[in-house]
């Protein structure tokens, strides 16, 4: 079976960002935002010019949109100025928050809401109805790092009492049962390969046309949920400027308009909106204690 995948070569050069650090408080002349490498690369590089030239308009100075290879890139560029603001999800926002290098600018609204679920997915005539269904059988995380594909669906185990706080996964599921991919498209593919019984990914792997097609998406049910899980952010680096700020997050909040939604969905997702940053990022905060990865 041909799985949809959408992730980005490894071979994407990182592009060279060559700005000094500002100082704190001073309005910078070329505005750096960068962009998590989740895409086919030529499309992101199709987007970035998109990108560039509407903030460009919209901030009435040159701005300049990188696709580093990984979030940890991405903010060292936070951390050390080279980088003003960047698409990040909510994992790595609480760390950008607890080290002191980012803020939230805006976040992504879906039906309204700032988060979204977590599903187990498992074939469609498989006899499971939740997860405690799941006890001895292999499974597939995401990843390692997966918001809604490892970290929310581990403590949601340790919720319901299936595990202990902190315990390693194999304790429920058993001993060489626990698999972590390299994404929810790498997951899935273990379950339609019969390699494991149930996959834990986001919600729109299984409810929306965005990594499966309507074929492989047909032989899935969803046999659990779990969450919140906080959407993907915008984030400043916590140097800018107060005039630097306000700009971006008015820059950013005009891609909800009508002419620009197309490339704000396309970017990132769906609608950006303002947030209180401690009460998006708490329930995150709490599956990491759960999970043990505090």
């Amino acid at each position: 079976m041909r799985i949809v995948s959408r992730g980005i070569a490894a071979s994407l050069v990182v592009l060279a960002v060559v700005a000094a650090v500002p100082a704190r408080g001073k309005d910078v002349e070329r505005v750096v935002v960068a962009l998590k490498p989740d895409k086919n690369p030529q499309q992101m590089l199709e987007e970035r010019k998109a990108l560039e030239a509407y903030l460009a308009k919209a901030l009435g100075r040159p701005a300049e949109v990188v696709i580093p290879l990984s979030a940890a890139v991405i903010l060292e560029g936070l951390s050390g100025g080279s980088i003003d603001a960047a698409y990040l999800s909510a994992t790595d926002m609480l760390a950008a928050r607890r080290s002191g290098i980012g803020e939230i600018l805006l976040a992504g609204e879906i039906d309204g809401k700032p988060y979204y679920r977590s599903y187990w997915v498992a074939l469609a005539g498989k006899r499971y109805d939740e997860v405690a269904d799941l006890r001895g059988k292999p499974i597939a995380f995401s990843s390692r790092t997966s918001t809604s594909g490892y970290l929310v669906p581990h403590a949601d185990l340790v919720r319901k009492g299936l595990l202990s706080a902190g315990a390693d996964p194999e304790a429920f599921f058993g001993a060489g049962n626990v698999w972590y991919g390299s994404g929810y498209v790498s997951a899935v593919e273990r379950v339609l390969n019969g390699e494991a019984e149930a996959a834990a990914v986001s919600y729109y792997v299984l409810d929306e046309d965005k990594h499966l097609s309507i074929e492989q998406r047909r032989l899935l049910k969803k046999v659990a949920e779990q969450g919140p899980v906080p959407t993907h952010v915008v984030a400043g680096r916590k140097t800018l400027s107060a005039g630097d700020r306000t700009a971006l997050v008015r820059a950013l909040e005009g891609l909800n308009e009508p002419g620009h939604s197309a490339l704000r969905d396309r970017l990132f997702t769906s609608r950006l909106v303002g947030v209180d940053e401690a009460r998006h990022l708490e329930p995150l905060d709490e599956a990491m204690r759960l999970a043990g990865k505090n």
